[in-house]
């Protein structure tokens, strides 16, 4: 692996990693006291129905790809 491709944790002291980490987390609780209750759960609700809808079409691709095969 080149210096170029090394990940975050291959670059970063420990204890620094672990600062961040910790930053992340508190940004969080400081943004769950600014959003109104239950943005949070429709946020995770619309990740996860983005999710679904690229593996549809993942699914569909693979389903013309296979129809492909078969008709060759």
């Amino acid at each position: 692996m080149t210096d170029k491709r090394k990940s975050l944790k291959d670059k970063l002291p420990p204890e620094a990693l672990d600062h961040m980490k910790a930053a992340r987390a508190e940004m969080r609780k400081s943004m769950e006291t600014i959003l109104p209750p239950g943005f949070l759960d429709h946020r995770r609700a619309a990740r996860k129905e983005m999710l679904m809808a690229f593996r549809a079409m993942i699914d569909a691709a693979l389903e013309k790809t296979e129809e492909k095969r078969k008709s060759t």
